[in-house]
């Protein structure tokens, strides 16, 4: 490895760490409660099974693995938030050195996701979209050494299904990767190959195999998580205007996330002239993976007039800086890296700042929700009547996941309150809209 590399690869891990650290530290100093969305999965996490009632159940299992290793600690849920960052960064990193074989390209490709606010201001809450994001820069990066390769490997067909699985299992949403990936396949046989490969066979094998779980879950719920995904889109509402207003919407949305990214590469180039071969195998590759799952969410959206909620395209944008760096590689000019890493600099410390001066400022926000507190008065009004540990709670994932989270035994969630869910208690308190006891 050469000197420039070498200083490259310093350079990338200290970003790596910088962002870990000022992403772990600022949200554990001002936020005196978790977010909203990782309680859930705390909650979930706390009586664990193959899905709950509004996702599969990827994000619960690594927030209970945490949990079995820091307890409830704050900051250790804004840590495995940024290692999933960190993790997608990294194997986006390793897929942009092979595309481009320099590595001050595969930096700023990197560099140029702080100018996307789904990779820095809302990474502080651990949830079912930052949870997608390591399986989907490992799908995309071993579905890449299949498409460039050509003796097909075994290992990168199981990692692809084996990755594809957990990101599907993370969110429903990851489905759109994966159509792209397969329709890029499909693309691939026809035009070029003309042969089946049957090792293609074992991405389909590994992913139905670690599915079953599931799948049998689903069925013994009647598909609820499904029919929550729906009930969020607003499919409920048949209004045919919005076949045109929520498709309109989103790509609206989508221009103006993007602004400060546009910014940042309009920064590097000499001019916005561009020229795209689409028969460059490495750009048909980039295409698949960072437009077509957009458009086919878009197409989505249109057909089923259903609404695409903007954090739900978390992992959408994650190869766009490789994207990007690649049709303009020929029209960067040396002499603006300077103002480029000046912008990368302001908005790399901007967003960290602006979350904590909103973190502070405003005090009616979840994050401002007194968990410990509640949750130490309930433990004093339980010991009063009751000798035994609060082994269950059941009320909504906010409340009652707040109380599991925070109570001294880790009492299981057992979902809301219902009369078939007192058929398991013994001694229970319920107190407001929240029950605790314990078990038969």
């Amino acid at each position: 490895m050469s000197i420039y590399s070498k200083n490259i690869n310093n350079i990338f891990f200290i970003f790596l760490i910088s962002h870990l650290i000022i992403w772990t530290v600022i949200p554990s100093i001002t936020n005196n409660n978790l977010p909203l969305d990782t309680i859930e999965a705390l909650a979930w996490g706390s009586n664990l099974d193959w899905g709950f009632n509004k996702h599969p159940p990827m994000s619960a299992f690594f927030s209970e693995l945490f949990f079995n290793i820091f307890g409830s600690h704050d900051w250790a849920y804004y840590l495995l938030s940024q290692l999933f960052v960190i993790i997608s960064f990294f194997y986006v990193f390793k897929f942009a050195d092979e595309i481009f074989k320099d590595r001050l390209l595969s930096l700023i490709s990197i560099f140029l996701l702080e100018g996307i606010y789904f990779f820095n201001f809302t990474t502080p809450e651990f949830n079912v979209n930052v949870c997608q994001l390591p399986f989907w820069s490992l799908t995309v990066y071993y579905s890449w050494q299949i498409y460039n390769k050509k003796d097909i490997r075994f290992s990168d067909c199981f990692l692809v299904g084996l990755f594809g699985a957990i990101g599907f299992l993370s969110k429903y949403l990851f489905a759109y990767l994966l159509l792209s990936i397969f329709i890029l396949f499909i693309y691939l046989f026809l035009k070029k190959e003309k042969k089946f490969d049957f090792k293609y066979v074992i991405i389909v094998e590994i992913f139905i195999v670690v599915l079953v779980p599931h799948i049998i879950w689903l069925f013994q719920n009647d598909f609820i998580t499904i029919f929550y995904g729906l009930k969020r889109s607003g499919l409920e509402d048949t209004n045919i205007l919005n076949h045109v207003k929520f498709p309109t919407i989103f790509l609206f949305k989508q221009i103006g996330i993007l602004i400060p990214f546009f910014i940042m590469n309009w920064l590097l180039i000499k001019n916005v002239e561009f020229k795209i071969n689409f028969k460059d195998k490495k750009l048909i590759f980039l295409i698949f993976i960072n437009l077509l799952p957009i458009i086919l969410i878009f197409i989505t959206s249109l057909i089923t007039g259903s609404k695409i909620r903007t954090m739900w395209m978390t992992p959408f944008y994650l190869f766009f800086g490789v994207m990007s760096v690649y049709l303009i590689k020929s029209k960067i000019n040396t002499k603006k890296i300077k103002s480029f890493l000046y912008c990368f600099l302001f908005l790399f410390f901007l967003s960290p700042l602006l979350y904590a001066y909103v973190s502070v400022s405003e005090t009616d926000k979840r994050t401002d929700y007194p968990g410990k507190d509640i949750a130490k008065k309930v433990q004093l009004v339980w010991d009063q009547d009751f000798n035994k540990e609060i082994e269950f709670v059941i009320g909504n994932e906010w409340k009652a996941g707040n109380l599991s989270y925070h109570l001294k035994s880790r009492p299981k969630w057992e979902g809301f309150i219902t009369d078939e869910v007192f058929n398991i208690v013994d001694e229970y308190l319920c107190i407001d809209d929240v029950c605790i006891g314990t078990y038969k």
